[in-house]
């Protein structure tokens, strides 16, 4: 019996670790349940097209060295790219995502996952010119299969999400103050 149950929690510790790391997405369509991701809104001292340029160097222009554990295209065209990126989830596990990322200048960016740990995942960044320069506004929604497993799953996948999305885009927002605050 103790054997039986080590295999079969060893079975679902491999489990989450491939569909953690992206190499195993379960797209069963039986109980799928959807979840909002934000809104969340950032209110950036940058024009909003810097913004939008911050946001979009790395995916369409040449990525840059620091942020190569994080981000790799791997194929790019003038207002669309396949991406993958790379998040920190625990000491020595890594979630890989594989996204499309397009690019509608100057306004708006939106992800829709191809490949990751939930079926379903799509997201925009939305810029609006204000008084102070540039509105942010993130968003976006998260689908899992099988009912209240899935709805668990998706809680855990959509909070590290939007933790993920947040220190994302606060480092835009330094890097865009700060290229706007030098001229």
């Amino acid at each position: 019996m103790m054997r039986n149950l080590a295999r079969l929690l060893g079975g679902l510790g491999a489990l989450y670790v491939l569909v953690v790391r992206g190499n195993l997405t379960l797209d069963l369509g039986l109980g799928r349940r959807l979840r909002p991701l934000g809104p969340i809104a950032w209110r950036i001292q940058a024009p909003r097209e810097l913004v939008f340029e911050v946001i979009s160097g790395p995916y369409l222009g040449r990525t840059p060295r620091a942020l190569g554990q994080k981000l790799v295209v791997w194929e790019r065209g003038t207002d669309l790219v396949l991406a993958a990126h790379f998040t920190r989830v625990a000491a020595s596990l890594t979630a890989t995502t594989l996204e499309t990322v397009r690019f509608e200048r100057p306004d708006r960016i939106s992800f829709r996952l191809v490949r990751g740990p939930v079926p379903h995942l799509a997201e925009s960044f939305v810029l609006e010119e204000s008084e102070a320069g540039t509105s942010l506004t993130w968003s976006g929604e998260l689908g899992t299969d099988l009912w209240s497993i899935g709805a668990w799953w998706g809680g855990q996948v959509g909070r590290a999400w939007e933790a993920a999305v947040r220190a994302s885009l606060e480092g835009v927002k330094d890097e865009a103050e700060r290229r706007a605050a030098a001229g």
